[in-house]
């Protein structure tokens, strides 16, 4: 029998771009899993991330609420400890709250609502990858490289496979670990992993998998530097260096290491399916798969996010609960912002308590109606390093529109370009289209506000940066308490009270028969 309130776990990669994903009509990467929950689950064709950095995407994600109003301009931009996030929401309401795996929070507060946190996280706490607007020429030491394109291919072991195999395995346990607890509050776990991000290595078992001729090499080529949109110029200045000259050969070894990588990600989310199998909790835990953002991996000759083309900014959102909604796609434009709603809605909390408005919209019913309710507009900014200004991205109906002070606007029609080539910017055929998208930007964004309030922060950040690495330094980043005195079998109960404890399911008690 279903609980009435299901246990709810989301598992995220990172840089994970939908259009990479045989989900959505690659036709080279191997994800089984993926597919198999996509094929008895509700599948959104055009999900969109509200700003192509992870830390920014996240913290949107955790509150329902665009980055730029909470403060969140970049990987450095801690998340104020005073916004609820939906794990506050659904602790309150009665779940018991774990996060396993990235979060990328920044501050003291590495927990913001999560009852428990089971790994460290795999970027620093701190603000010392806080941008420089002040001095946008300066190069910044931890920007992107082209050195992990021209270094791409395969390795055994990576930081991010040390990470990723710790979350996994750390989230598998503490799904086993409550089912032999207790305590049977329904649980919000989020298991969020570090791949396909870069660098574009992979171990070989997973390079092996895919036919190095058939990787296919980017659906647009490189836009000569003089053609390029200015956004697009300065990204380019920032991750070339003038140290690689990166060539077809380095393009197809990254692309190969990055499906590679998401075919690692595809067996880890086994893993975490087998563990609800095993502990009879598959019917009762809606399933969400996602990431904060994309990858351009080599598209118009781009790398990484930190722009609003495609294969930044649109990402995979399945939702697999078969038991309680039909298989099915939903076409319309939605975005991570309407997690936290969402979440909410299918948790069963009543949000009209609570306590700060929202940006994003509950996609429930889109969950049993794919026509829903005629919702169909992305808000997406990026207000972090790569760039010196404000950049804001609208996307209704079949166009997108993006624009930011000093830079041109463009304007493409996704559906019939998706590549993104043809710019409709004051196209007179486009008119209309333009001048709505246009007022939706203005109407959200005060671009010369937010932009005075990305340089204080930047100012306030760098200042207490460098007053905490002088002298001893106090850390932020998050260390999982562990108390190894009490784990496994220890003399603070009886032997056999404290395996029996443990058997999942438990051990029955011998028969007569038995003995």
């Amino acid at each position: 029998m279903m609980r009435d309130r299901p246990n709810l776990m989301l598992v995220m990669a990172d840089q994970m771009a939908a259009p990479f994903l045989p989900v959505y009509g690659h036709r080279v990467v191997k994800a089984p899993t993926m597919a198999r929950l996509a094929e008895n689950g509700v599948v959104f064709d055009n999900a969109y991330c509200n700003f192509p950095l992870c830390a920014p995407s996240r913290f949107s994600m955790l509150t329902g609420r665009l980055a730029s109003r909470i403060g969140a301009f970049d990987n450095a931009a801690e998340l104020p400890a005073a916004v609820p996030t939906v794990a506050h929401h659904l602790r309150l309401s009665g779940y018991r709250t774990c996060l396993a795996g990235k979060m990328h929070f920044i501050g003291p507060d590495q927990l913001h609502g999560f009852e428990e946190r089971v790994t460290t996280d795999i970027y620093p706490a701190d603000f010392g990858w806080t941008p420089d607007w002040d001095n946008p020429g300066d190069r910044l030491e931890w920007f992107h490289s082209l050195v992990n394109v021209a270094a791409a291919g395969p390795s055994e072991r990576t930081l991010q496979i040390d990470f990723d195999d710790e979350v996994a395995f750390a989230a598998v346990r503490w799904l086993y670990d409550h089912a032999r607890d207790s305590d049977d509050r329904p649980f919000f776990l989020i298991t969020s992993f570090s791949h396909p991000h870069d660098p574009y290595n992979i171990p070989r078992k997973y390079w092996d998998r895919y036919d190095h001729d058939e990787i296919d090499l980017p659906a647009v080529p490189p836009i000569a530097p003089d053609e390029r949109d200015p956004h697009s110029r300065r990204l380019w200045e920032n991750y070339d260096r003038g140290e690689y000259r990166i060539t077809e050969r380095h393009v197809r070894n990254a692309r190969h290491a990055y499906y590679g990588a998401i075919s690692y990600v595809d067996d880890r989310l086994s893993e975490l399916l087998d563990a609800l199998d095993a502990t009879g909790r598959s019917d009762d835990t809606i399933v969400v798969v996602a990431s904060d953002h994309g990858d351009m991996l080599g598209e118009r000759g781009l790398w990484f996010k930190m722009c609003f083309f495609e294969a930044a900014s649109r990402v995979p959102l399945i939702v697999h609960a078969p038991h309680r909604f039909r298989p099915g796609r939903v076409g319309c434009n939605v975005s991570l912002v309407d997690m936290l709603p969402t979440l909410l809605d299918l948790a069963g909390v009543d949000r009209a308590m609570l306590p700060v408005p929202l940006d994003g919209e509950s996609l429930q019913p889109l969950l049993t109606d794919s026509a829903g309710s005629g919702r169909d507009t992305v808000l997406c900014e990026y207000l972090a390093e790569g760039t010196d200004r404000p950049l804001f991205m609208v996307r209704k109906g079949r166009y997108k529109y993006t624009t930011g002070p000093g830079d041109p606007p463009q304007l493409f029609d996704v559906a019939a370009d998706p590549g993104e080539v043809d710019n409709l910017a004051d196209d007179a055929r486009h008119a209309a289209a333009q001048a709505e998208l246009a007022d939706i930007a203005r109407r959200t964004w005060d671009a010369d506000a937010v932009w005075q309030r990305v340089i204080a922060s930047q100012r306030a950040r760098r200042a207490v940066f460098g007053a905490l690495a002088t002298g001893r330094r106090q850390l932020w980043d998050y260390a999982p308490p562990r108390d190894a005195a009490r784990d496994y079998i220890r003399n603070l109960a009886g032997l056999y009270e404290r395996e029996a404890r443990a058997f999942l399911p438990r051990r029955s008690e011998p028969t007569d028969d038995d003995c």
